[in-house]
């Protein structure tokens, strides 16, 4: 992420970096709330329309349309293996000594009963006579190497398919990581950060653990069947056909199970994902659910995701465990067979007795790999629906690169101009109409209006958190477009309405990416802003731990970050409601600090609460994406426009 850029948490960010985000506390309780309404509408129709026919046994499980399952992303399975084969490229040497390693394991294993075979004829001739034990040990010695070699190939096997899928794995998140900071912000307007979090971490995890555990087992599974099949069809083939012709029973069932059983895990991958993101942004967002006394409502729509993970994932969990039963039963089919069939053949006189002998073990290795791949076939279809979900990330459109660009810009003095500035979040939705203003250095300017008038959106733009429509946004002549987003980002310093703060030091949060920040500097900058009182109070000082146990109230949180923004000292600084959150006493403090803070540096300051920006070189009034009024307090005052009207309306709702 870029360095200079402060984000919140929760309904912060996307509110902070959303369109049209409300200004002040109770206009964005009220938004959230309208949220949590919504949400709870989409939930309740979702549970008329889909959980109830979830349900239905007989037409969800083995019919229908699965619960409203996208039948794209079932269709995608083998594009998604096509992709993972792709993605693990590199490992690409790892996979094909792997793979030798269970070919030779599976080919010992297919031989070894041919000794077993040879050893039980010795035995038996040894009942008319004299058993030779010679030979007897002689092949013992060879079923023991051969059966030591099969171990050694399958854990040499085990170790490499270890290191390659977690070396896949840890690939993915890292390119995971890397692309959603390369992701547009409208990424996320319209993806919930849950789910977002399901598919870094639950969908990476069930790819890399499906691909250790069922790869391998699919490998030497189809080696072991061709061997063992070839072996009996070598060793007796009307007793080979017996045999086989009762495991496909197996096979065939195994594969109707599959097709019915997909749409579930698809279902299953994404209802998680869903769960996820919902409990994210409730527990974010707790305190508006409990000052709206939500809590029955999230619980409710909680219960209705949880039900409808539960419906997909038992019918899948289902599905997927019928398979050993099935082969179970399969393999003492096998062995009914062969034993009957093996039986008339020895009464004939057509085979010896250790024939059967290696055929109920050629039978067992035969049905175990089947076994063991209709598993692994059901593990797959989980990872070929998380694969599907990663891959979905990674294609996602990534904001232009600009690799093209020159890197850093020159000293800046701090003249801004905004040149018909266009934009919207939505297609075909223009929020910013025609936008025009220029800003002089060290002007201080004040953006104010009614909720949704555009004011956050022109910050966000000003950034390049957005890309524009049309018109244009130059900083000291030239145009932002031309620059590298972070180098836009690093000519800004930020406080915003919700703070953000993270787990380590309050010398971290402080300083974060500041550098060269001396124990001085810091006490200064601490002293100004009003928290010395605090550093004194916290059992290690600066060194002191923010965490749970560690609670900072809002208005101290709001102090911390605007000591990092002091304390990055760049040339332009952005202040949205930086005191929204401060007690009348505690402002005026601030409110020195931050004058000096603006003090000869281009600033912009987003204020509901007037009073605060009384002071500021020019305002700019806003109204529905445009500029409908210029001018500073006493102008717009003595005009008498939409200014006058909003300042003289805040006192009246104070009276």
């Amino acid at each position: 992420m870029s360095g200079g850029k402060e984000t919140s948490k929760g309904q912060g960010t996307a509110e902070t970096l959303g369109g049209g985000a409300a200004q002040a506390t109770g206009a964005r309780d009220e938004r959230d709330l309208d949220s949590v309404r919504r949400g709870l509408e989409l939930a309740r129709s979702n549970r008329e329309k889909g959980l109830s026919e979830g349900d239905n046994l007989t037409s969800d499980l083995f019919g229908g349309d699965g619960g409203g399952v996208d039948r794209k992303a079932i269709g995608a399975m083998g594009p998604t293996v096509k992709k993972l084969l792709a993605y693990a490229r590199p490992v690409r040497a790892l996979l094909v000594a792997a793979t030798f390693m269970a070919v030779a394991g599976a080919v010992l294993t297919v031989i070894a009963p041919e000794y077993l075979s040879d050893i039980t004829d010795e035995i038996e001739k040894g009942l008319a006579g004299r058993v030779n034990m010679d030979e007897v040990r002689r092949l013992t010695l060879i079923s023991v190497a051969i059966l030591a070699g099969s171990f050694l190939f399958n854990f040499v096997e085990g170790l490499l398919m270890v290191r390659a899928t977690q070396w896949t794995a840890r690939k993915m998140r890292s390119d995971l990581d890397r692309k959603i900071d390369r992701l547009p912000l409208a990424y996320f307007d319209r993806q919930s950060v849950g789910d977002t979090l399901s598919r870094v971490s639950n969908d990476v995890d069930t790819l890399s653990q499906t691909l250790n555990n069922s790869v391998a087992s699919i490998v030497s599974g189809v080696i072991t069947i061709l061997g063992s099949a070839i072996m009996m069809f070598a060793t007796e083939w009307r007793m080979a056909l017996a045999g086989i012709g009762a495991a496909l029973i197996g096979v065939v069932g195994s594969g109707a199970i599959m097709g019915v059983s997909q749409k579930h895990f698809v279902a299953q991958q994404r209802q998680l994902g869903a769960l996820n993101g919902h409990i994210e942004e409730t527990y974010s967002g707790h305190p508006v659910v409990r000052a709206f006394n939500a809590e029955e409502n999230a619980r409710q729509e909680f219960h209705e995701r949880n039900d409808a993970l539960y419906t997909s994932a038992w019918k899948a969990q289902f599905l997927s465990s019928l398979m050993w039963p099935l082969m179970g039963f399969v393999g003492n089919l096998g062995y009914v067979v062969v034993c009957i069939v093996g039986a008339v053949l020895v009464l004939d006189g057509t085979v010896a007795v250790g024939v059967i002998v290696a055929f109920m073990v050629y039978i067992r290795i035969f049905t175990n790999p089947l076994g063991q791949m209709a598993e692994a076939a059901t593990s797959f279809q989980s990872a070929a629906a998380a694969g599907n979900r990663v891959f979905e990330l990674l294609d996602e459109t990534e904001m232009d690169a600009e690799s093209d660009k020159p890197a850093g810009v020159p000293e800046v003095r701090g003249d801004v101009d905004f040149d018909h500035v266009k934009f919207g979040y939505v297609e075909g939705q223009e929020v910013i109409h025609d936008f025009s203003a220029s800003v002089k250095a060290g002007q201080k300017v004040a953006i104010v209006g009614p909720t949704g008038a555009g004011k956050t959106t022109m910050v966000n733009l000003l950034m390049r958190f957005y890309e524009l429509w049309g018109g244009e946004i130059r900083i000291d002549g030239i145009p932002t477009s031309s620059l590298r987003r972070e180098d836009v980002d690093a000519l800004f310093s930020m406080v915003l309405q919700d703070t953000w703060t993270f787990e380590g030091t309050l010398r971290e949060n402080v300083v974060y990416r500041s550098e060269g920040v001396s124990p001085e500097r810091l006490d200064e900058v601490m002293d100004k802003v009003g928290l010395s009182e605090l550093v004194s109070q916290l059992p290690q000082g600066y060194d002191s731990v923010l965490s749970e146990q560690t609670t900072l109230s809002a208005g101290q949180k709001q102090l911390v970050t605007i000591a990092r923004a002091m304390l990055a000292d760049n040339p332009l600084l952005i202040l949205d409601e930086a005191t929204s959150s401060i007690d009348t006493r505690t402002e005026k403090l601030i409110q020195e600090a931050l004058d000096t803070l603006t003090k000869d540096r281009t600033s912009f300051v987003i204020a509901h609460r007037l009073s605060t920006i009384r002071n500021a070189d020019v305002i700019f009034v806003m109204r529905d994406g445009d500029i409908v009024e210029t001018g500073d307090h006493e102008e717009l005052l003595a005009r008498g426009g939409f200014y006058a009207e909003l300042y003289n309306s805040q006192f009246d709702a104070n009276d």
